[in-house]
């Protein structure tokens, strides 16, 4: 039994590394940078499927590698963060960033539910089209715990979150590049409406340089400023959806046992490296190394993902948080506009 799942590691492990590996090339092609590593990386997966024999053998190590290699990607992915760059930024980019995150979840979140979405899958929407992506869908995921949801439909509402903010923010993209010239906006209120309307780092970067570098520079650093909000996003999403269980009677409790805050410790991991990142003089080789080997592990998270994936179920419940998540990225659009055009 023990050589069974051994086996079934090593093989989740080859399967996926191959799909990241592949994914972080085909996002440096022309019209794929516009997708990014990790949906590239989901695509991959979902496409190993056409050989079934090949995921029935991997499936215990592809659920160790979408768990264990999201949170260490996740972890890595703060160095990337630099916090005095914010911090020099001022603190209007960090209010802007905390109100259109606000606004956008908020917002995402109540029209999923009215369009009738579940609540486990609206949520996840919502942080993806709020934060940055693909990495808050995976980063909030463990947060929302519910005893009646399997690790089959967990997993369709992680892919489901994360194909909306892939073609939202693939979408949004194309229309913010086309609008560049309508707008009459300087290079850095385009790059500041970029960064503070866009799911995706890589759609950011994208639209962005669109504008040059200065535009480029201003989108970054208002997107990083809400990936800065990843950590307190999962952790106050944990504790409301904690109480929003026990309202509607669904969280289940063993008598005399108190509920456990749900603090996501990889999160204080992703703040660490940030801040060793900023303060502590590494090489920048080495900086940039860590970054790819986190968007490598996130993708072999993804690709865990994609092969795991339900396509007839996806269809059938997709209709409602795309609806959704098409509104409020409308309205976070132009939110974003309008605080570029105030305030900088």
């Amino acid at each position: 039994m023990q050589i069974v799942k051994t086996r079934s590691f090593w093989n989740a492990t080859a399967l996926t590394l191959a799909c990241a590996l592949l994914g972080v090339l085909l996002a440096k092609l022309p019209y794929l940078d516009l997708v990014g590593t990790l949906v590239i990386a989901l695509l991959l997966g979902m496409a190993l499927q056409v050989k079934p024999n090949w995921v029935e053998a991997s499936k215990p190590g592809v659920s160790f590698i979408s768990n264990k290699f999201l949170r260490l990607g996740i972890i890595l992915l703060g160095f990337r963060l630099n916090l005095m760059k914010l911090a020099d930024a001022g603190i209007k980019t960090i209010l802007i960033a905390i109100f259109l995150v606000t606004v956008t979840i908020y917002l995402t979140y109540y029209l999923c539910e009215r369009f009738g979405a579940e609540s486990d899958l609206s949520i996840l929407t919502a942080a993806g089209c709020g934060v940055c992506g693909a990495a808050a869908v995976m980063g909030v995921s463990p947060q929302i715990k519910n005893d009646g949801v399997d690790e089959e439909i967990k997993r369709e509402n992680e892919v489901l979150a994360i194909a909306v903010v892939c073609v939202m923010g693939t979408l949004f993209t194309l229309i913010e590049i086309g609008l560049r010239p309508l707008l009459h906006m300087t290079d850095s209120q385009f790059g500041v409406m970029a960064g503070g309307s866009l799911h995706e780092i890589a759609h950011a970067v994208a639209a962005g340089s669109a504008g040059g570098s200065i535009s480029l520079d201003d989108a970054l650093i208002m997107k990083l400023s809400r990936v800065l909000l990843l950590a307190p996003v999962a952790l106050l999403i944990g504790i409301w959806y904690q109480k929003h269980l026990a309202k509607k009677g669904k969280l289940k409790q063993s008598t005399g046992e108190k509920n456990k805050l749900p603090i996501p410790w990889f999160m204080a991991g992703f703040l660490i490296s940030s801040i060793i990142g900023t303060f502590i003089p590494l090489p920048q080789i080495l900086i940039d190394g860590l970054v790819q080997a986190a968007y490598i592990f996130l993708g072999m998270a993804m690709a865990a993902l994609g092969m795991s994936v339900n396509f007839h179920v996806i269809a059938k419940r997709g209709k409602s948080v795309f609806t959704a998540s098409l509104i409020s990225s409308v309205v976070l659009l132009i939110l974003a506009a309008g605080a570029a055009k105030l305030f900088f």
